[in-house]
């Protein structure tokens, strides 16, 4: 341990440089559009721009406020190198299947480069080198496995077992050529553009339901409505699954970030370690300093409860590299993993096609969010996209999904057994101020929090997607559910789905 101060909570380096973004009004009153777009990330502000041309009807809402979600907290690395995924992908899905997958993701990265151009948007675009490192023989051995696929692919790579950051590898892959950038300036240019094209923005409006019928109805928690031809739900995780059953399809996991001032420099490149403890990292300017963002720590969201130690060890893991100065900012992120890998993007069900979702971009959701909003676009307008056939979200391929399906629900009929026979010995007199516990109240499992100021606040910590327990997570003041990865604040407000409904209070 070196000393150095960590933010005590969370904040987004992106999101607080959001401060010129205008508040959007809550949608409070019927409407009819053209397409109605949930979720206002990178995806659904990236496809309205795309359709805002077609002289549709566009509505986009969200829950919290604009780039909020998943988008404010990434890591912002514009590449196709999606960790060791390639070598896999030709055992799963076979060999076209994963050329169209690095085909899709590159016309991505092309796109937001020359959107960049095109609008002259300043957003911190800097072309970089993607590397994935291995320190052990392990993990050497899947690189070299990665590699050949990139040969088989055509995917220009170079293994190597030089890189600069004055650490002992095995093995190192190169691709050349990717990039990074700041996300909600890329965004904050869109939305600009789309707002003198009358795409309608509202913010703080949760959509709860879709109802059939001619025209589909979007149904928000307040009982306003959209009447609406095309529903596009980039969510982050679709907040209407239909038959889709996506909870059941898909693994739920949290990584951490630091923005780190270093007193060594950093030598360049985009970097990912690829053995456990997975580390990520790559250069950022914030404020005209030279910082360094460091992330990994990937756990199974809900059963990790002292999340502040995982800072602390990213915070341990760039002192040993260039000796971190100071800790201006740290954040954490979520994401969903599909069976095979591949995001799913389409028609929810072959039952719902006018209801089309985007989702399981695993950490890899700058490229695949376009590749996404592309899908959107082609769909609404009936044109034939080469790649909809990869991420339709109902295929099905057995060598990979069936052992991912199998272990995925495993831990979630674990996590809910467990939960149901806990009986916590802690009450809630025994918190001190700002702690939270799972507690027993009158005989049953209770959640917790006292407040800085000694206020207490007490939910039910039974999810209210499926029933399983939330557990508290002390570094973010949050309930996480390990079943489904379902998130709520400390009085019980929904922060992540699929959870639509608060805890109860």
């Amino acid at each position: 341990m070196t000393g150095h101060t960590i933010p005590e909570y969370p904040e987004s380096y992106w999101l607080k440089n959001n401060d010129t973004l205008p508040e959007y009004p809550q949608l409070k009153e019927d409407i009819k559009a053209d397409v109605t777009i949930v979720g206002a990330g990178i995806t659904g502000i990236t496809a309205a721009y795309l359709l805002a041309n077609e002289g549709l009807r566009i509505a986009i809402i969200d829950a919290g406020r604009l780039m909020n979600g998943t988008t404010g907290h990434t890591t912002a690395k514009i590449t196709s190198q999606h960790g060791l995924i390639y070598d896999e992908l030709i055992t799963n899905v076979g060999v076209e299947n994963a050329k169209l997958y690095y085909e899709s993701n590159e016309a991505a990265k092309q796109f937001i480069k020359q959107t960049i151009e095109e609008q002259n948007i300043a957003c911190d675009y800097k072309e970089q080198d993607a590397i994935l490192y291995a320190t052990t023989e392990e993990y050497a051995v899947k690189m070299e496995k990665e590699a050949k696929a990139y040969e088989r692919l055509g995917i220009p790579g170079t293994l190597t077992t030089d890189i600069p950051l004055g650490i002992p590898i095995k093995n190192a892959l190169i691709m050349k050529e990717q990039a990074q950038f700041h996300p909600v300036k890329f965004l904050q240019h869109l939305l600009h553009i789309i707002k003198e094209k009358n795409v309608r923005i509202y913010e703080h409006t949760t959509a709860v339901k879709v109802e059939k019928g001619e025209n589909q109805k979007v149904v928000m928690r307040n009982g306003a409505q959209i009447l609406s031809k095309h529903i596009l739900v980039a969510s982050h995780f679709p907040f209407h699954e239909g038959l889709g059953l996506y909870a059941a399809r898909m693994d739920v996991e949290r990584s951490y970030i630091i923005a780190a001032k270093m007193k060594k420099t950093f030598p360049g490149g985009m970097y990912l370690q690829v053995d456990p403890p997975v580390h990520s990292l790559r250069s950022v300017t914030i404020g005209g300093e030279d910082m360094v963002l460091i992330g990994g720590m990937t756990h199974k969201t809900g059963k990790e409860t002292d999340t502040n130690k995982l800072y602390e060890s990213l915070r341990d893991f760039g002192d040993q590299l260039f000796e971190v100065e100071d800790i201006p900012y740290r954040w954490s992120a979520q994401d969903l993993i599909t069976l095979d890998k591949v995001p799913y993007i389409g028609e929810l069900t072959p039952n719902h096609p006018y209801v089309t979702v985007a989702t399981g971009f695993r950490k890899w959701g700058m490229t695949n969010s376009v590749v996404a909003a592309k899908l959107f676009r082609d769909h609404v307008l009936r044109q034939k996209n080469k790649y909809e056939e990869l991420y339709t979200p109902s295929r099905f391929h057995a060598k990979a999904s069936i052992p991912s399906l199998v272990e995925v629900n495993k831990k979630v009929v674990t996590s809910l057994v467990k939960g149901k026979l806990e009986r916590p010995e802690r009450t809630p007199d025994s918190l001190s101020n700002d702690e939270g516990a799972i507690v027993t109240l009158d005989g049953q499992r209770k959640g917790a929090y006292k407040d800085e100021q000694g206020n207490l606040h007490i939910v039910d910590t039974t999810c209210t997607h499926a029933g399983c327990e939330v557990n508290w997570n002390k570094g973010e003041r949050t309930w996480d559910c390990p079943c489904h990865g379902s998130r709520f604040d400390y009085t019980g407000e929904v922060i992540e789905g699929p959870a639509e409904k608060p805890l109860k209070k």
